[in-house]
């Protein structure tokens, strides 16, 4: 009865989008840390150690959605989409962890477009962090606040950065860079993911 209340009274939207937040919330740390190493400021050994934390929180939020999901009767948007996106974001976080681990499995060098793509992708999905709070009560409002966090342009800045690499003299970093921005590349390719799948969802439920 509880919990047929809560769906009823729209408390259980407001819960499975608490816990997306939070799970974009361990992709932002994620991001963070990812700057950090990339412009040197954490020992990229340190933050490959840190970044594991943050991926279990990501994983653990993730688990929380998931669980709370078999419990409940409604959901903000339909339940395959839910779950979608928030494998989306999943996506992001494990692109940005194999992008620190490689940093520093390779020794790469910091490189400035590195930190380009990181911004890029920070402002994304600070964006559908916004969208994401306005889903249970503005669910519109929120589709077209989750297509604004493309408009950073991590495919852009990334093709821009591959290009000046291989404008550039050829090295023995070439290779490194060009490898991590791909990574960086996957994150924005998830997260672009994830918007599609938001305002799909909206539209599915609410058209």
């Amino acid at each position: 009865m509880r919990s047929l209340f809560r769906d009823l009274s729209g408390r259980t939207d407001r819960i499975l989008t608490e816990q997306i937040i939070t799970q974009l919330g361990a992709t932002a740390a994620g991001v963070g840390l990812a700057t950090a190493s990339a412009t040197g400021e954490i020992d990229p050994a340190a933050a490959r150690a840190r970044m594991a934390e943050v991926e279990h929180e990501g994983d653990e939020a993730r688990a929380a959605l998931v669980g709370q999901m078999r419990r409940s009767l409604t959901s903000p948007i339909d339940r395959e989409d839910l779950f979608r996106f928030s494998r989306a974001i999943d996506d992001v976080l494990d692109a940005v962890r194999d992008f620190v681990r490689e940093l520093h499995l390779y020794a790469a060098p910091p490189d400035p477009s590195f930190v380009r793509l990181l911004q890029a992708l920070s402002a994304g999905i600070e964006q559908l962090t916004e969208a994401a709070r306005l889903l249970p009560t503005r669910p519109r409002a929120a589709a077209e606040a989750a297509r604004g966090a493309k408009k950073p342009g991590v495919r852009a800045s990334y093709q821009l950065a591959v290009a000046e690499v291989l404008a550039a003299p050829l090295t023995q970093d070439t290779v490194k860079v060009t490898l991590l921005l791909t990574r960086l590349d996957a994150a924005g390719t998830s997260l672009a993911a994830a918007v599609d799948t938001l305002a799909d969802g909206v539209i599915k439920r609410y058209q």
